[in-house]
């Protein structure tokens, strides 16, 4: 077992694989809690897929008359077959976190997928309970999560039965993630931020988050006038057709525009003391996935949605959008460069601690 494979894994030969180890060590196992989170994280995405290959096979269920869905054509065949592969990568990711061969995937192929994961479940997890519990205190209805057409457009259990599956997969799904990253890769977020060693990169560092909080205004400035009741820069339909949903959707998309600036600047300049390490890593982790992802679907979302000229994003949805998903490319960005350097540290300080043991070992040996 190299080095560079021990530092890889953060863990001993054989601890996580259950090879490479003393002869006779069993083989590789998951606990109880791992198995049940990746049953319940594959289960949680039939609801979803067995409603997307039922309207591709031409049903419609759960779709009412009038519908724009009914008049989506090839388009939306082809939409609908895409989500579908999308939710079929959860059940190869809860695989690939709980099997011994998700241990040797390149860091960047599980790390990737993950990622885009929480950009897109994450507005889910957050936004929906609210708007059910602001319904239930007596808030205005609407639809959940960005459906904001005068026309029907899904019959109201879908959202609660689809909604609520995307939550538990979040859930389960994060679980396992954290569990597998402990694990792999502890070793680069111990400690605090006082601690952190200064960097020849610090620098450039510091101006990619100034840039990535500078950008991250103009999507946190659109979301708090829409939050507050401005309808500048809305196209006239969604502008009328504003509910309690639409103001918490919007309320938070300025909450992880916040995280995401708060994370990404105390991972750079490091001026709070005894932080822990970990906390800016969720928040820039999270924040950056929230705005690049979903940023990303919706602006995708909103140039296959041509229909009635008054429900088409206008410019300036699309440049926020935009903006939106800069920002997030920026923070991940940074994040990427800062685990390469932690890395890097780890496996020369590995080397070092290894060429110590030799020199060690020969000179207990004598001449």
């Amino acid at each position: 077992m190299t080095a560079n494979r021990l530092i890889d894994t953060g863990a001993p030969p054989g601890k996580l694989t259950g090879t490479g180890g003393p002869p006779g060590e069993p083989p590789y196992r998951i606990g109880r809690a791992r198995s049940v989170l990746r049953v319940v994280a594959i289960a949680s995405c039939l609801p979803y897929v067995g409603l997307k290959t039922a309207w591709m096979a031409g049903s419609r269920l759960g779709i009412p008359d009038g519908s724009p869905l009914l008049d989506g054509g090839t388009a939306l065949a082809v939409a609908n077959g895409a989500t579908v592969l999308m939710d079929g990568a959860v059940v190869v990711l809860a695989l690939l976190l709980t099997r011994p061969w998700g241990l040797r995937v390149p860091a960047w192929l599980l790390v990737l997928p993950m990622w885009v994961a929480s950009g897109l479940l994450l507005p889910i997890m957050t936004a929906f309970p609210v708007q059910l519990v602001v319904r239930l205190l007596g808030g205005g209805g609407g639809r959940p999560v960005g459906e904001g057409s005068s026309e029907p457009f899904l019959d109201p259990w879908v959202f609660g039965v689809v909604y609520g599956g995307f939550i538990v997969q979040g859930l389960a799904l994060g679980s396992l993630f954290a569990l597998y990253a402990r694990e792999r890769w502890g070793h680069l977020w111990r400690g605090r931020l006082r601690d952190l060693p200064e960097s020849p990169t610090a620098p450039a560092l510091r101006a990619t988050a100034v840039a990535a909080a500078s950008a991250a205004l103009v999507p946190g400035v659109t979301h708090l006038l829409w939050a507050t009741g401005s309808t500048a820069g809305l196209e006239a339909g969604r502008a009328a057709d504003r509910t309690s949903d639409f103001y918490v959707l919007e309320a938070v998309g300025l909450l992880f525009v916040v995280v995401t600036a708060v994370g990404v600047l105390l991972l750079a300049f490091r001026r709070t003391g005894r932080l822990s390490l970990r906390l800016p890593l969720v928040l820039a982790w999270c924040g950056s996935a929230q705005m690049a992802c979903w940023g990303g679907w919706l602006s995708l979302a909103g140039l296959m949605g041509a229909g009635e000229a008054a429900d088409r994003p206008t410019a300036a949805t699309m440049v926020t959008y935009a903006v939106q998903m800069l920002a997030g490319a920026l923070v991940v960005t940074l994040g990427a460069y800062f685990f390469a350097e932690r890395a890097a540290a780890s496996a020369l300080s590995a080397r070092g601690a290894l060429d110590e043991s030799r020199g060690a070992l020969d000179e207990s040996r004598g001449p």
